[in-house]
C-alpha cells in the first residue's frame, strides 16, 4: 500500500468559522506536550452558533460517537450522554477537515522522525 507523496505546508490549515456546516465531521488535533509530538485527535459533529441563550460568537460541537448513536443537543439522551463543546469563533485553529488533519499528524510523524521517537521507514 502506498499513500501519495505530497508537500506539506509549514502552517496548519484549521477550518474557517464560516465554512463550517451543521451535522458535518470535524476533527480536533491538539498536542500533550510543548514540542508538539504527542498528538491527539478527536472526530466532532458541528452542531450550531449560538444555541445557548446570549450566546454571540459560540460555536458548538458534539463527539461524533454520541452524534451516531442518535443523541442530540437539548434531547433527553437517557443512560448515554454526549460531549458538547463550546468554542469561541476565534479560537478553533485546532479543528479541521479531514485532510487537513492529515496533514497536520504528517508533520507530527516528521518531527517525531527526526527526534527518533519513531521507527526509521526501511
Amino acid at each position: 500500500m502506498r499513500f501519495e507523496e505530497r508537500e506539506l505546508k509549514p502552517y496548519a490549515e484549521p477550518v474557517l468559522a464560516p465554512d463550517l456546516k451543521e451535522g458535518c465531521v470535524y476533527f480536533a488535533v491538539q498536542y500533550l506536550d510543548e514540542g508538539m509530538l504527542t498528538p491527539e485527535m478527536e472526530a466532532l459533529i458541528f452542531i450550531g452558533r449560538n444555541l445557548g441563550q446570549g450566546d454571540v460568537g459560540q460555536l458548538y460541537f458534539q463527539d461524533a460517537v454520541s452524534y451516531r448513536e442518535g443523541i442530540r443537543y437539548g434531547s433527553p439522551s437517557g443512560d448515554r450522554e454526549a460531549l458538547i463543546y463550546r468554542q469561541p469563533e476565534a479560537e478553533i485553529s485546532h479543528i479541521f477537515e479531514y485532510e487537513h488533519a492529515l496533514d497536520v499528524l504528517m508533520g507530527c510523524a516528521l518531527r517525531r522522525r527526526e527526534k527518533g521517537l519513531d521507527a526509521k521507514p526501511r
